[in-house]
């Protein structure tokens, strides 16, 4: 006799940790806010990009920066079968830059574009932040000015305004200046942060003699009053650096958005300069609760080998913006379940059946109706309609056949109590749709 053998949780393959599936019952809700984010950003005239998850990992390495977390310790990188050094992309700013400059998109022109789908992290997986997460980015190209600027965080507000989010996010801002301000400003800094080693947690002190305004970034509550008393960038701002910040507070003002000046708020990735921003919300305030964020990198296509073109962008997480979402009831519930289940009893009813579908979708394309399919009774049949959720059943039997109608059976709402079943002609089911 042959042991029966049973499938161990080894033996079962699962997904990788922090890279999470997303199941049909969750898709309506993405759905909805991705068709609700790209609508709102192309009536501000922006078009889709769309470029692969996988580049050369030297683009990241000159555009993220060598001495970031991301290139440092995050980046999922591997070689080839041709012995290239290859990245799933870690965010989207820099194959958008790869794609204007490989097509010659920069010269002479602006673009203003949007593009959403995976981005990959090796780190560690917590609520709202994952190793494959979900972003929807915009950027711009070839604007100078502040009034850029202004659009981008003021269509960001109108997304939050769409969701019914905008009483629940306040919004930081602050001005890196320009590269060379920078650099004076990393010098004082490091002068700053070296006279209070000791108090530097581990990362802070790596981060001394790599990018020391990677240090006012550090959410480590204990090192909170050195960073606070830390010299501020927004007070050594250049001349043109400090116009152009005070011409898009006055432009925010006149719109009436109010903001809170974050002289610690300096973003993760060495490519932004000038404005930089953050939405965060109002109730929760930690390492990871920022919802968007985004300022200019007005050097970085011309770093890349392209023209000299000023940029600026912003991203969003979508886990973090569902999740947001979720916690404060927001969501819409969403119809998903379909109107009819098709029962169809025998093989004849089964080919007549799958005709008749067919026509009212072709008449009514919004119809969402599942037929039944791999037999089964009656009883069985019934239940699988009652299990789709569906509104009402179509029954399709020996009598129907003969007699050119469809028994309707309602399953939900107030006609299941007033009546159970009607019969319609096969020539009034469409007329029938149309009225429910």
């Amino acid at each position: 006799m042959v042991a029966k053998t049973t499938k161990t949780t080894e033996q079962i393959i699962q997904s990788v940790r922090g890279m999470n599936d997303i199941l049909p019952d969750q898709i309506a809700i993405w759905q909805f806010v991705e068709r609700s984010l790209a609508q709102v950003v192309e009536t501000y005239g922006y078009q889709e990009i769309r470029f692969p998850i996988v580049e050369h990992t030297e683009l990241f390495r000159r555009t993220v920066g060598e001495t970031t977390d991301v290139v440092e310790k995050e980046m999922y990188t591997f070689e080839d079968r041709s012995g290239d050094s290859l990245s799933l992309r870690p965010e989207g700013t820099a194959s958008c830059v790869r794609a204007g400059i490989e097509h010659g998109l920069f010269y002479n022109q602006t673009q203003r574009w949007w593009y959403t789908g995976p981005i990959f992290r090796h780190d560690r997986p917590q609520k709202g932040r994952y190793r494959q997460f979900h972003q929807f980015g915009v950027e711009a190209f070839g604007f100078l000015g502040p009034d850029i600027d202004a659009e981008m965080i003021l269509m960001t507000n109108r997304l939050w305004k769409t969701f019914g989010l905008d009483p629940h996010l306040k919004l930081y801002l602050n001005s890196l200046g320009s590269t060379e301000t920078r650099a004076a400003y990393r010098k004082k800094l490091f002068e700053y942060f070296s006279k209070h080693q000791k108090a530097l947690d581990a990362d802070s002190q790596r981060r001394l003699h790599t990018n020391p305004m990677r240090i006012l970034d550090s959410k480590n509550p204990y090192m909170e009053d050195l960073i606070e008393r830390a010299p501020k960038l927004i007070e050594s701002l250049d001349s043109e650096s400090q116009a152009h910040f005070d011409a898009l507070r006055r432009l925010l003002e006149q719109a009436g958005l109010s903001y809170e000046i974050n002289p610690r708020l300096v973003r993760g990735l060495d490519y932004y300069s000038h404005t930089v921003f953050e939405w965060v919300p109002k109730m929760d305030e930690g390492a990871q609760s920022t919802v968007c964020g985004g300022g200019r990198y007005n050097p970085l296509v011309a770093q890349m080998g392209g023209p000299d073109t000023p940029a600026v962008g912003f991203a969003l997480g979508m886990e973090r913006l569902i999740q947001l979402l979720d916690e404060l009831h927001l969501l819409p519930k969403l119809e998903t379940e379909p109107h009819v289940y098709f029962v169809l009893a025998g093989e004849e009813a089964e080919q007549k059946g799958l005709l008749l579908a067919e026509h009212w979708r072709d008449a009514l394309p919004q119809l969402r109706l599942i037929s039944n399919c791999g037999g089964g009774s009656l009883k069985t049949q019934f239940k699988r309609a009652d299990k789709s959720g569906a509104q009402l059943a179509f029954i399709l039997a020996p009598d129907e056949l003969q007699k050119n109608y469809i028994t309707v059976k309602f399953l939900r709402g107030e006609k299941v109590e007033e009546q159970q079943q009607q019969k319609i002609a096969f020539d009034q089911v469409i007329e029938f749709l149309k009225n429910l």
